[in-house]
């Protein structure tokens, strides 16, 4: 009898051990997935509130530092709000921004959710497609507001965006004249050029030079720029791709990403840091 009790509790003990390590591997895997979940900075997901009263989800990061920090809004690509962006948004709080990145699909996916709503990648991407230019202001304008509005903040907000948040980036410039600073990876510039007046925030363009989809559009904007007394600095890097901060395996992209990403840091945070001049361009 004492010996079939022993068997039990002994079959008992490896069913809890064979448990725990069972949720052990799957909380393990999730922290794989997401390199911002492994981060020792804190992250959380916090809901913005538009100006027409709709909201959207974002992802915001904290550096850690004693001082009020310069804030950052980090634009997806057009593969929606990503681990790979959220790992962005967290690099950025590792330079000592607040970082938030906002879920433009939110709202708008299956059931009223985001990008992690929608079946795959391609749903993703036709859906960015469709979204409205004004939608898409107004969401930024909620996390510019909020970023604001944050205690911890010194109140200089910029924006950084990736391929088609490279382009929202450039354009948020125009269409937001109270921005600080603005950096545009490998994306393109703002629809109407003849509008560029508007922009204040000085911008700076990063840009792979095998990229030629959108280098092509480089001089216009140059020139755009230039005629209306704008601030706008690019660099272009030899032999890598769009999109090389992400697709870093190739050694172009991976030269150009260890480049591009401390020339991004110095701009934004002359830009941004609250004893520097106001960075602002022209008008």
């Amino acid at each position: 009898m004492a010996r079939q009790h022993m068997t039990r509790w002994l079959a008992w003990v490896v069913h809890v051990v064979l448990a725990a390590a069972a949720i052990a591997g799957l909380s393990a895997g999730v922290g794989a997935q997401d390199p911002a979940a492994a981060s020792p900075r804190h992250g959380e997901y916090v809901m913005l509130a538009t100006a027409s009263g709709d909201s959207l989800r974002a992802f915001v990061v904290y550096p850690e530092r004693e001082d009020a920090a310069p804030a950052l809004i980090v634009i997806h690509e057009i593969f929606g709000l990503t681990d790979w962006i959220r790992s962005v948004a967290d690099r950025y709080a590792a330079e000592g921004f607040i970082a938030i990145a906002p879920d433009l699909l939110w709202g708008r996916g299956p059931g009223g959710g985001g990008t992690d709503s929608y079946p795959d990648q391609d749903a993703v991407v036709a859906a960015i497609r469709e979204l409205p230019p004004a939608l898409v202001k107004e969401r930024l304008d909620a996390a510019r507001t909020y970023l604001e509005r944050l205690p911890a903040g010194n109140g200089r907000v910029g924006t950084v965006g990736f391929c088609w948040g490279g382009h929202q980036a450039f354009q948020y410039a125009v269409d937001q004249s109270e921005l600080d600073a603005t950096v545009v990876f490998y994306g393109s510039p703002p629809d109407d050029l003849e509008r560029v007046s508007a922009i204040r925030a000085p911008v700076l363009g990063l840009y792979g030079g095998e990229d030629n989809r959108v280098n092509a559009s480089i001089p216009d904007a140059e020139r755009a720029m230039q005629a209306a007394g704008k601030r706008y600095e690019r660099e272009i890097y030899a032999g890598a791709g769009h999109g090389f901060l992400r697709e870093s395996e190739r050694k172009a992209n991976a030269d150009a990403a260890a480049r591009a990403w401390p020339r991004s840091v110095e701009f934004l945070r002359a830009a941004l840091t609250k004893d520097a001049a106001p960075a602002r361009a022209g008008g």
